[in-house]
């Protein structure tokens, strides 16, 4: 449980589809946090949220919250392309930004929302929530601890039979959302990996991205609360691979999808490959050498370091009680990332990252 402080902090959440709405019920876990406004450009979708959680302001246009000074916080529930604008405008603003993922639509944009939070002296975070759950928090207690001895390779993976958020909605449309599944679930997949093994600084990327199932109409899932347009072109990538070669020399492989033909309805794991041992999760386990063979341990997950809940967590990082799980830096690394992705599969080649 969060501890409790006298201190207090505003929040304004931007944005009221469903990730809008996790964002709200989040941040009201921790007693510092107040959602005090909501901005939301479909008056429906706002009064609805307004009125389920008691929120007294509510504008159409965001710009309302960030001219007011006693927002401190704001919380960023946008489609993909507006992360990077709005988030700017925030920390311009002299507010504290939280974004869920991806961070922006391309480095150079993500590369502005670090430098602008540096600028102004403002915490920035990228909501990585998975990295946040007991499992990994546990898996990385035990790779520090050095159980898996030279930890080298590690492979990561979120594919779904039938996922895709809503055929027609922004998600599906690059114009909106900058990419597909990579941007959706492969994020997620990736952070997860690079946070295991520790490092984000990425030598080159081989990938590619197909989209074969979603502009048939198949694979359609029921995410989402925006609005469907029906002749909306499905331009964006439903399952995605990748190969990406650290500077170390170490080496991560991502396969993503939203639809795709799987014995499972969804597959989210990460393997992380050591000369002492393995980890794999989900559910968390230890894969050993022993006498007589191989040993598969399932591990009980600890008391997590930080606060699994990720709102919850940026609270206490302003109060002071915690150091940041999630840093600007490695949302940055992790967004070039992608784009040398996207920019492999246009290309056919490997793609050096800079």
């Amino acid at each position: 449980m969060p501890k409790k402080t006298s201190r207090t902090f505003n929040v304004a959440v931007i944005g009221a589809g469903a990730i809008g709405l996790d964002h709200i019920r989040s941040f009201r876990q921790h007693p510092a946090a107040r959602v005090i406004a909501l901005a939301e450009v479909s008056p429906e979708r706002g009064r609805e949220a307004a009125e389920s959680f008691g929120i007294d302001t509510l504008d159409t246009d965001y710009r309302e919250l960030l001219q007011r000074s006693d927002v401190e916080v704001v919380s960023i529930a946008l489609p993909n392309f507006l992360h990077a604008p709005v988030g700017i405008e925030a920390l311009q603003a002299g507010k504290h930004v939280m974004i869920d993922k991806p961070m922006a639509t391309n480095a150079r944009d993500a590369a502005k929302l670090v430098a602008t939070a540096k600028q102004h002296r403002r915490q920035l975070m990228v909501g990585q929530n998975m990295r946040f759950s007991p499992e990994v928090q546990t898996a990385k207690h035990l790779i520090n601890q050095g159980k898996l001895g030279e930890v080298y390779h590690a492979k990561t993976c979120w594919s779904r039979r039938s996922g895709i958020p809503r055929i027609g909605s922004w998600f599906t449309q690059q114009q909106f959302a900058g990419g597909g599944c990579t941007y959706d679930i492969g994020v997620h997949a990736l952070d997860r990996a690079l946070f295991l093994m520790g490092e984000f600084d990425a030598a080159s990327v081989s990938g590619q991205t197909f989209s074969k199932l979603g502009p048939l109409g198949k694979g359609d899932g029921n995410w989402g609360k925006g609005e469907i347009d029906k002749d909306a072109k499905f331009d964006v990538d439903d399952l995605a691979v990748a190969l990406i070669k650290l500077r170390s020399g170490r080496t991560v492989l991502l396969e993503a999808s939203w639809a795709a033909h799987l014995p499972e309805r969804e597959f989210f794991t990460s393997q992380v490959f050591g000369t002492e041992a393995g980890v794999m999760l989900n559910p968390l386990r230890l894969i050993r050498p022993s006498r007589t063979g191989y040993v598969t341990e399932e591990i009980v997950p600890s008391t997590p370091l930080v606060n699994e809940n990720r709102m919850v967590h940026f609270i206490d990082v302003l109060l002071g009680q915690a150091e940041p799980y999630v840093k600007p830096t490695e949302s940055l690394a992790v967004q070039k990332i992608l784009d040398g992705i996207y920019r492999s599969a246009a290309t056919g080649r490997e793609v050096r990252i800079k």
